[in-house]
């Protein structure tokens, strides 16, 4: 017995991808990855690609802002951690910037803000120092600029 699936017909992929699109943004990666799994590549990967473009399935800037508003929202990252996503799907520049444009800088600060609060309160150091670095790299890792992180630290530790 073959375990392998058949590879879709043309069109039996352009309406799984369309499905696939319609369920939520999706970014050129995605797609590309779905249509090697199932065995396209080259010109037909292009047109499948571009009919996706072209029906409006498939968009750059929207994939970039709805996942920018999602992660800062939702999963509380700041703009470094999401930049470098953003990068790792290969976002444009451009889509990226865009997209950071709909952040609200009260939001963004209030939310950084929220989290040092939280982690102040629940971590706990030998010393002040100890503290300081424990949050310190938490809040790096959640991906908020240095500047904005040593701003939020200096509430808790006036040096």
């Amino acid at each position: 017995m073959n375990n392998q699936k058949e590879q879709p017909s043309f069109l039996e992929a352009k309406h799984k991808l369309e499905a696939y699109c319609a369920y939520q943004e999706r970014c050129m990666q995605e797609i590309e990855r779905k249509l090697a799994g199932w065995g396209f590549y080259g010109e037909q990967q292009d047109n499948l690609i571009a009919d996706l473009i072209s029906n409006n399935y498939l968009n750059e800037e929207r994939f970039a802002s709805a996942y920018v508003s999602g992660k800062t929202r939702i999963k509380k990252w700041g703009r470094v951690k999401i930049k470098l996503n953003l990068k790792q799907k290969r976002i444009s520049d451009y889509s990226i910037n865009k997209a950071f444009k709909e952040i609200e800088e009260d939001e963004y600060l209030e939310t950084l803000n929220d989290l040092a609060e939280k982690k102040f309160n629940q971590v706990s150091g030998k010393n002040k120092w100890d503290k300081r670095a424990k949050m310190q790299r938490y809040l790096l890792s959640k991906g908020y600029e240095n500047s904005l992180v040593y701003e939020a630290l200096s509430v808790f530790f006036k040096d």
